[in-house]
Protein backbone atom coordinates (compact mmCIF):
# COMPACT_ATOMS: atom_id res chain seq x y z
CA UNK A 1 0.00 0.00 0.00
CA UNK A 2 0.98 3.15 -0.62
CA UNK A 3 1.48 6.82 0.86
CA UNK A 4 -0.87 8.68 -1.19
CA UNK A 5 -3.38 5.26 -1.29
CA UNK A 6 -4.34 5.72 2.55
CA UNK A 7 -5.99 8.44 1.84
CA UNK A 8 -8.54 6.63 0.77
CA UNK A 9 -9.05 5.25 4.51
CA UNK A 10 -10.70 8.51 5.04
CA UNK A 11 -12.10 9.77 1.53
CA UNK A 12 -14.82 11.73 2.94
CA UNK A 13 -12.38 13.94 5.46
CA UNK A 14 -9.37 14.02 2.82
CA UNK A 15 -11.84 15.07 0.16
CA UNK A 16 -13.62 18.01 2.34
CA UNK A 17 -10.02 19.03 3.21
CA UNK A 18 -8.72 18.83 -0.32
CA UNK A 19 -10.16 19.20 -3.64
CA UNK A 20 -14.10 19.69 -2.35
CA UNK A 21 -12.70 21.80 0.28
CA UNK A 22 -14.49 25.26 -1.32
CA UNK A 23 -17.99 22.88 -0.73
CA UNK A 24 -17.15 22.30 2.92
CA UNK A 25 -19.14 23.64 5.91
CA UNK A 26 -16.53 23.51 9.19
CA UNK A 27 -16.62 23.29 12.58
CA UNK A 28 -13.47 22.61 14.64
CA UNK A 29 -12.53 18.51 13.30
CA UNK A 30 -15.61 18.40 11.46
CA UNK A 31 -16.39 18.81 7.55
CA UNK A 32 -19.52 18.36 6.24
CA UNK A 33 -21.22 18.81 2.29
CA UNK A 34 -24.37 21.07 1.92
CA UNK A 35 -27.45 19.40 3.16
CA UNK A 36 -28.61 19.06 -0.65
CA UNK A 37 -25.38 17.81 -1.88
CA UNK A 38 -24.40 15.06 0.07
CA UNK A 39 -25.24 12.96 3.17
CA UNK A 40 -21.66 12.38 3.77
CA UNK A 41 -19.69 14.47 6.80
CA UNK A 42 -15.97 14.26 7.35
CA UNK A 43 -14.07 13.57 10.82
CA UNK A 44 -10.44 12.42 11.51
CA UNK A 45 -10.35 8.47 11.92
CA UNK A 46 -11.52 6.95 14.73
CA UNK A 47 -12.96 10.54 16.23
CA UNK A 48 -13.23 11.42 19.99
CA UNK A 49 -15.97 12.81 22.10
CA UNK A 50 -14.81 16.64 20.90
CA UNK A 51 -14.82 15.46 17.28
CA UNK A 52 -18.72 14.11 17.60
CA UNK A 53 -19.23 17.75 20.33
CA UNK A 54 -18.41 19.59 17.07
CA UNK A 55 -20.05 17.35 14.26
CA UNK A 56 -23.20 17.75 16.27
CA UNK A 57 -22.78 21.83 16.29
CA UNK A 58 -21.92 21.90 12.89
CA UNK A 59 -24.55 19.52 11.61
CA UNK A 60 -27.70 20.45 14.46
CA UNK A 61 -29.28 18.47 16.13
CA UNK A 62 -31.78 15.46 15.05
CA UNK A 63 -29.45 15.83 11.75
CA UNK A 64 -28.80 11.85 9.94
CA UNK A 65 -25.60 12.18 8.44
CA UNK A 66 -23.92 9.31 6.53
CA UNK A 67 -20.09 8.21 7.27
CA UNK A 68 -17.46 5.67 6.04
CA UNK A 69 -15.82 4.47 8.91
CA UNK A 70 -14.59 0.94 10.14
CA UNK A 71 -14.21 0.67 13.77
CA UNK A 72 -16.07 4.03 14.05
CA UNK A 73 -17.77 3.87 17.35
CA UNK A 74 -20.73 6.24 17.95
CA UNK A 75 -21.46 7.95 21.26
CA UNK A 76 -24.26 7.73 23.51
CA UNK A 77 -27.30 9.88 22.01
CA UNK A 78 -26.31 9.32 18.25
CA UNK A 79 -28.44 6.94 16.95
CA UNK A 80 -27.12 4.47 14.29
CA UNK A 81 -29.99 4.31 11.59
CA UNK A 82 -28.28 2.21 9.20
CA UNK A 83 -25.10 0.11 9.15
CA UNK A 84 -23.79 -1.70 5.68
CA UNK A 85 -20.72 -3.37 4.45
CA UNK A 86 -18.96 -2.12 1.22
CA UNK A 87 -15.96 -2.46 -0.30
CA UNK A 88 -13.61 -0.30 -1.93
CA UNK A 89 -12.27 -0.12 -5.98
CA UNK A 90 -9.34 1.73 -7.41
CA UNK A 91 -8.69 1.13 -11.21
CA UNK A 92 -5.53 -0.49 -12.43
CA UNK A 93 -3.65 -0.02 -15.56
CA UNK A 94 -6.40 -2.66 -17.24
CA UNK A 95 -9.24 -0.40 -16.75
CA UNK A 96 -9.22 1.29 -20.35
CA UNK A 97 -10.79 4.27 -20.77
CA UNK A 98 -12.69 5.78 -23.75
CA UNK A 99 -15.07 8.67 -24.00
CA UNK A 100 -18.63 7.81 -24.95
CA UNK A 101 -20.18 10.29 -28.11
CA UNK A 102 -23.55 8.74 -27.15
CA UNK A 103 -23.07 10.65 -23.44
CA UNK A 104 -24.08 14.24 -22.38
CA UNK A 105 -23.44 16.02 -19.93
CA UNK A 106 -26.12 16.91 -17.00
CA UNK A 107 -26.36 19.89 -15.25
CA UNK A 108 -29.24 21.70 -13.12
CA UNK A 109 -31.21 21.48 -15.76
CA UNK A 110 -31.48 17.62 -15.60
CA UNK A 111 -31.67 17.72 -11.67
CA UNK A 112 -35.42 16.26 -11.57
CA UNK A 113 -34.98 13.62 -14.18
CA UNK A 114 -31.62 12.76 -12.33
CA UNK A 115 -33.25 12.17 -8.73
CA UNK A 116 -36.05 10.19 -10.70
CA UNK A 117 -33.41 7.70 -12.15
CA UNK A 118 -31.56 7.30 -9.30
CA UNK A 119 -34.66 6.89 -6.90
CA UNK A 120 -35.90 4.25 -9.00
CA UNK A 121 -32.40 2.18 -9.25
CA UNK A 122 -30.98 3.05 -6.09
CA UNK A 123 -27.24 3.59 -6.90
CA UNK A 124 -26.93 5.34 -3.31
CA UNK A 125 -27.03 8.34 -1.75
CA UNK A 126 -28.33 10.95 -4.08
CA UNK A 127 -29.45 14.72 -3.69
CA UNK A 128 -31.05 17.66 -5.88
CA UNK A 129 -27.33 19.30 -6.11
CA UNK A 130 -25.43 16.11 -5.67
CA UNK A 131 -24.36 16.84 -9.25
CA UNK A 132 -22.49 19.79 -8.39
CA UNK A 133 -19.80 17.35 -6.65
CA UNK A 134 -18.10 16.80 -10.58
CA UNK A 135 -19.16 15.59 -13.77
CA UNK A 136 -22.42 13.83 -14.49
CA UNK A 137 -22.58 11.83 -17.80
CA UNK A 138 -25.63 10.65 -19.00
CA UNK A 139 -27.35 8.63 -22.00
CA UNK A 140 -31.04 9.63 -23.23
CA UNK A 141 -33.16 7.56 -25.28
CA UNK A 142 -36.14 9.40 -27.38
CA UNK A 143 -35.28 12.59 -25.23
CA UNK A 144 -35.93 10.37 -21.94
CA UNK A 145 -32.09 10.01 -19.31
CA UNK A 146 -31.73 5.97 -19.22
CA UNK A 147 -28.80 6.09 -17.96
CA UNK A 148 -25.79 8.22 -16.02
CA UNK A 149 -22.46 7.84 -13.36
CA UNK A 150 -20.51 11.04 -12.55
CA UNK A 151 -17.93 11.86 -10.14
CA UNK A 152 -18.39 12.19 -6.20
CA UNK A 153 -15.93 12.05 -3.54
CA UNK A 154 -12.35 13.89 -4.60
CA UNK A 155 -9.63 12.86 -2.26
CA UNK A 156 -6.37 14.03 -3.23
CA UNK A 157 -5.09 12.49 -6.23
CA UNK A 158 -8.30 10.16 -6.90
CA UNK A 159 -12.03 11.11 -8.03
CA UNK A 160 -14.54 8.05 -7.20
CA UNK A 161 -17.07 7.34 -10.16
CA UNK A 162 -20.56 6.95 -8.34
CA UNK A 163 -24.43 7.41 -9.46
CA UNK A 164 -23.68 4.60 -11.89
CA UNK A 165 -27.33 3.62 -12.79
CA UNK A 166 -29.18 2.12 -15.86
CA UNK A 167 -33.32 2.28 -16.20
CA UNK A 168 -34.39 -1.55 -16.04
CA UNK A 169 -35.73 -1.13 -19.29
CA UNK A 170 -32.56 -0.49 -20.92
CA UNK A 171 -29.75 -2.72 -19.13
CA UNK A 172 -28.24 -5.32 -20.58
CA UNK A 173 -27.11 -3.02 -23.67
CA UNK A 174 -23.73 -2.30 -21.93
CA UNK A 175 -24.78 1.60 -21.16
CA UNK A 176 -23.06 1.67 -17.53
CA UNK A 177 -19.95 0.16 -19.37
CA UNK A 178 -19.08 2.70 -21.41
CA UNK A 179 -20.31 5.65 -18.48
CA UNK A 180 -17.99 3.94 -16.17
CA UNK A 181 -15.49 4.62 -18.79
CA UNK A 182 -16.11 7.84 -19.88
CA UNK A 183 -16.16 9.27 -16.26
CA UNK A 184 -12.88 7.64 -15.83
CA UNK A 185 -11.19 9.35 -19.11
CA UNK A 186 -12.35 12.38 -18.08
CA UNK A 187 -10.64 11.83 -14.67
CA UNK A 188 -7.50 10.14 -15.83
CA UNK A 189 -7.27 13.40 -17.90
CA UNK A 190 -6.94 14.98 -14.63
CA UNK A 191 -3.95 12.86 -13.58
CA UNK A 192 -6.00 11.49 -10.98
CA UNK A 193 -6.70 7.72 -10.09
CA UNK A 194 -10.77 6.30 -10.67
CA UNK A 195 -11.98 4.94 -7.23
CA UNK A 196 -15.20 3.18 -6.67
CA UNK A 197 -17.40 2.15 -3.53
CA UNK A 198 -19.42 -0.63 -3.88
CA UNK A 199 -22.27 -2.53 -1.64
CA UNK A 200 -20.56 -5.89 -0.48
CA UNK A 201 -23.53 -7.80 -1.13
CA UNK A 202 -23.79 -6.36 -4.48
CA UNK A 203 -22.05 -8.69 -6.31
CA UNK A 204 -23.01 -7.72 -9.90
CA UNK A 205 -21.47 -4.76 -10.00
CA UNK A 206 -18.29 -6.08 -8.19
CA UNK A 207 -18.23 -8.55 -10.79
CA UNK A 208 -18.49 -5.58 -13.61
CA UNK A 209 -16.01 -3.09 -12.12
CA UNK A 210 -13.56 -6.09 -11.55
CA UNK A 211 -13.60 -7.28 -15.39
CA UNK A 212 -13.15 -3.41 -16.20
CA UNK A 213 -10.36 -3.68 -14.55
CA UNK A 214 -10.66 -2.15 -10.72
CA UNK A 215 -9.66 -4.30 -8.13
CA UNK A 216 -10.34 -4.23 -4.60
CA UNK A 217 -8.22 -2.34 -2.11
CA UNK A 218 -10.46 -2.93 1.11
CA UNK A 219 -13.54 -3.71 3.02
CA UNK A 220 -15.30 -0.58 4.42
CA UNK A 221 -18.19 -0.02 6.63
CA UNK A 222 -21.13 2.86 5.84
CA UNK A 223 -23.35 3.69 8.49
CA UNK A 224 -26.29 6.42 8.85
CA UNK A 225 -26.72 7.89 12.00
CA UNK A 226 -29.07 10.68 13.91
CA UNK A 227 -27.50 13.29 16.44
CA UNK A 228 -29.25 13.59 19.65
CA UNK A 229 -31.64 16.42 20.38
CA UNK A 230 -29.60 18.34 22.67
CA UNK A 231 -27.01 20.14 21.15
CA UNK A 232 -23.66 19.65 22.75
CA UNK A 233 -21.19 22.80 22.88
CA UNK A 234 -17.46 23.28 20.90
CA UNK A 235 -15.30 25.77 19.20
CA UNK A 236 -16.70 28.15 17.24
CA UNK A 237 -17.08 27.81 13.63
CA UNK A 238 -14.10 28.65 11.18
Amino acid sequence: MTLDERILDNPAWAALNGPQRSLAAVRGQARRYPADVSPFVGVPLLPDDAVWADLLALVGPGASVVMIGNGVAVPDGWTVEFRGDGVQLVATDRFQTAPYGDAVVLGDEDAEEMLDLTARTKPGPFLPRTHVLGTYLGVRRDGRLVAMAGERLRPPGFTEISAVCTDPEFRGQGLGTRLVQAVGHQIRARGETPMMHAAATNDNAIRLYRSLGFEIRREVSFFAARAPLAEASGPSVE
